[in-house]
């Protein structure tokens, strides 16, 4: 892999004792597999493409992560890790698929100069669980302005890291397979315990966080036993969408049984043995049309999350919980208006009723009259969105807020640039506060800067503050701004993050009126 091309001889790492040798300091740094070397940069240091696991390849294909093998010399962290096995897409850099498995690294940014350790950020990437990679953000901007070591993370996607079978289940350690993307993310989180501190990171205040697909991993590990102890706070980022439910083992058996059947390996005993014989690029292009996520009912996760946060097992951290006002825009544009075919406002009603069925289908025409928005695709885009990401958000708090503190945020700029992959489509639509567009107001997202006026940069640097003091340890507060509220003593008031003149940050008491939950949070879970 590219970061592991320059390996440099043993002696190298005893005659620079002044670089670092696991100071937090400088450029070379010990870990416990092997010395490596990162590159200093405008904002600070950063090492990248790290593994954190022996790599997924051969044998391994399907098997929970092992420890990485250690190395001799000093291994070059100046370039990315492989993305993990998908398929391409619009994303800047995503132009072509990948078939590497070999690709469980991690990358590390920190400040310069160092007094005492600091409170450490691990990144989880979006992406459906199917895309996506940990160099999707660079954020050493963030790390410097916040006083944090921030890490960002590959992990297994689509089949590769959600396939599960009765033969996955007999080789799994508790008899329950298709979690391998969840377990990688956990044997990240357990490299941090063991080697942050030589980055200058304290393993005792690490944060875990990611959106959308990265965010729905928070909720998952919160409610995971097995996670227990190597966090001590998460941010969810538009990641409660499906209440962060996880397959039942049956299905996922099901799903598993159809999909070597679509790959070509329909025989049930030797399915396994036929597809990990298959090339990467076979199984990528079978796995389209599942549903590729966590699995419910072993030691990783005993209990749905849901249950796990009401009565369960999840973990008592202090939480960070949110989504943007529009999150439901971005796919309502990708379903209608990207595809060339914009919604009518005679097609709306039908559209309505075939996502959610007949009787709920009425009651949504009623409450989202196309009158009341810019066009037929934005009032459909406004039920997916409360639908699916900011009434579930919001009931999340609640089932989170008695296992200790629940801090509720809202991006609201409906003026943010639309992000780096639909900025062209955002020339003819708009996208509002859409899903992603709040991690170009934290992170370079994809590496690029963000076009912000005067006000959202002051909006960024908000946000930023908010983030880092609540990775510090405390409420996420701002500079002069209200503090987000805690769910515990202020339930259902939520951040609303704003640019000055559009009324600025506010404590509101409104936004699940806004975003009509009373009809969500009692539509029946199967409808439509």
């Amino acid at each position: 892999m590219a970061a592991a091309a320059a390996l440099l001889t043993p002696h190298l790492a005893q005659a620079d004792p002044g670089t670092g040798t696991g100071t937090g300091k400088g450029t070379l740094v010990r870990t416990d597999a092997g010395w490596v070397r990162g590159e200093p940069t405008a904002e600070g240091r950063q090492f990248l493409g790290i593994p954190y696991a022996q790599q997924p390849v051969g044998d391994l294909r399907w098997k929970e992560p092992r420890r990485a093998e250690s190395w001799q010399g000093v291994r070059g962290a100046t370039s990315f890790g492989n993305r993990c096995v998908q398929t391409a897409s619009g994303d800047p850099g995503y132009e072509n698929p990948s078939h590497t498995e070999d690709c469980l690294d991690l990358n590390v940014y920190a400040p310069e100069g160092q007094r005492e350790q600091r409170p450490v950020l691990v990144w989880l990437h979006g992406g459906g669980l199917t895309a996506g990679a940990g160099e999707d953000v660079v954020p050493d901007a963030f790390a410097r302005r916040t006083g944090t070591v921030v890490v960002t993370v590959n992990y297994r996607l689509g089949a590769m890291g959600f396939l599960a079978g009765e033969g996955l289940d007999g080789e799994a350690s508790d008899h329950v397979s298709g979690n391998y993307g969840m377990l990688d993310q956990q044997a990240a989180l357990r490299w941090v315990r063991a080697n942050i501190g030589s980055f200058g990171g304290d393993r005792q205040r690490v944060t875990v966080a990611g959106e959308s697909a990265g965010g729905r991993s928070v909720c998952t590990q919160l409610a995971s036993p097995t996670a227990k102890g190597l966090y001590r706070a998460g941010v969810v980022e538009s990641g409660a969408y499906g209440d962060c439910a996880a397959r039942e083992q049956k299905d996922a058996r099901a799903q598993g049984a159809a999909f070597a059947k679509k790959a070509g390996c329909p025989d049930a005993a030797t399915a396994l043995a036929c597809l990990r014989k298959k090339p990467a690029r076979e199984i990528l292009a079978a796995q389209g049309g599942f549903d590729w996520a966590p699995v419910t009912g072993g030691d990783f996760l005993p209990v749905q999350p849901e249950e796990a946060y009401e009565k369960g097992s999840a973990s008592r951290v202090p939480v960070l919980n949110g989504a943007n006002s529009d999150e439901g825009r971005l796919f309502a544009y990708g379903q209608f208006d990207g595809q060339g075919k914009p919604l009518t406002e005679e097609q709306y009603p039908g559209a309505i009723r075939q996502a959610y069925g007949a009787d709920l289908g009425a009651k949504v025409l009623k409450r989202y009259p196309v009158s009341e928005h810019a066009s037929p695709t934005h009032a459909y885009a406004a039920t997916f969105g409360d639908e699916t990401f900011a009434c579930p958000a919001l009931r999340m708090n609640k089932a989170l807020k008695g296992r200790g503190p629940v801090y509720a945020y809202e991006f609201a700029d409906r003026t943010s640039p639309p992000f780096a992959s639909i900025r062209e489509a955002g020339k003819t639509f708009d996208f509002g506060a859409t899903h992603v567009n709040e991690v170009q107001y934290l992170f370079k997202h994809f590496g690029l800067p963000t076009p912000l006026d005067a006000e959202q940069r002051v909006l960024a640097r908000q946000m930023v503050q908010y983030w880092g003091s609540f990775i510090h340890g405390g409420p996420p507060r701002a500079d002069g701004q209200p503090t987000a509220p805690d769910q515990r003593t202020r339930p259902g008031q939520v951040l609303s993050l704003r640019t000055a003149s559009a009324g600025g940050n506010e404590l509101s008491a409104t936004v699940a009126a806004e975003h009509r939950c009373d009809l969500w949070d009692s539509a029946p879970a199967d409808a439509g």
